[in-house]
């Protein structure tokens, strides 16, 4: 009969042994995962522009062919960086991490914002990545303009865990479609970002109607986090937008 000492001494080297074998896994496994997280970062990237027939095996390639320039803006909207060459995931503005320029601008501290002109049939698309907050975790998405910095060509959201059914539809086309012609400045070039309207946009103005889509039926917190989320990262570009309109 094995003695305490034994049995104890058995089960920390046993312990020792798994934490190298799970350490040595994370590392062998970080590089992928990275590129993974890269890989559907372009994709989202490609789809709020509706770039067709975009996969995870092509997802690279398609990025580095209408991706003709990556841009870094400070909070003036003056470009830090422009970056044209190839290998777009080796830019600057691939690698900045909104949450975390986001909370410096929450902060009060100087932060950067990174922006994605794409050619798609020989017009300049401008895509802003946003970031908020859902019902349950985080939420994000990318949102393409038109040349004139203004006109919404597409979008595409997603979550972490919103409730299936409900708020989960931010990411399905029927949400996401209805974005598509709107527009974020008014006649008057005042900036009226897009608000997401419970109980349907029938509730505004008809004038005011192309600033405005359906909230989703029982998602009503996860709808004002999108329209949260919107007004307030397109307002951080407005320095930008409003200087190149």
């Amino acid at each position: 009969m094995y003695s305490n000492g034994y049995i104890f001494r058995y089960a920390a080297i046993m312990v020792i042994i798994a934490a190298a074998l799970l350490s040595t896994a994370a590392m062998l496994l970080k590089p992928f995962q990275e590129r993974n997280v890269a890989i559907d970062k372009m994709g989202g990237i490609l789809a709020s522009a509706h770039i067709p027939d975009v996969t995870a095996s092509n997802s690279i390639k398609l990025f580095n062919e209408f991706v003709t320039e990556e841009i870094v803006l400070d909070q003036n909207g003056e470009v830090v960086e422009s970056y044209t060459e190839a290998n777009k995931e080796n830019a600057k503005a691939f690698s900045l991490d909104m949450k975390a320029e986001l909370y410096k601008k929450s902060q009060g501290k100087p932060f950067e914002l990174p922006l994605y002109v794409i050619n798609k049939n020989g017009q300049s698309l401008y895509v802003i990545p946003v970031r908020g907050v859902g019902l349950w975790g985080p939420i994000w998405g990318n949102i393409a303009l038109s040349s004139d910095l203004n006109t919404i060509v597409g979008v595409t959201f997603d979550h972490k865990g919103e409730t299936p059914g409900l708020g989960a539809e931010i990411s399905t086309a029927a949400f996401e479609d209805q974005f598509i012609g709107k527009t974020i400045f008014d006649n008057q070039g005042q900036f009226t970002s897009i608000m997401v309207i419970k109980g349907g946009i029938g509730k505004l103005p008809e004038d005011k109607r192309i600033h405005g889509v359906d909230a989703i039926s029982g998602g009503t917190i996860t709808s004002n986090g999108v329209n949260d989320m919107l007004k307030d990262v397109l307002e951080t570009y407005l320095p930008y937008l409003q200087k190149h309109r």
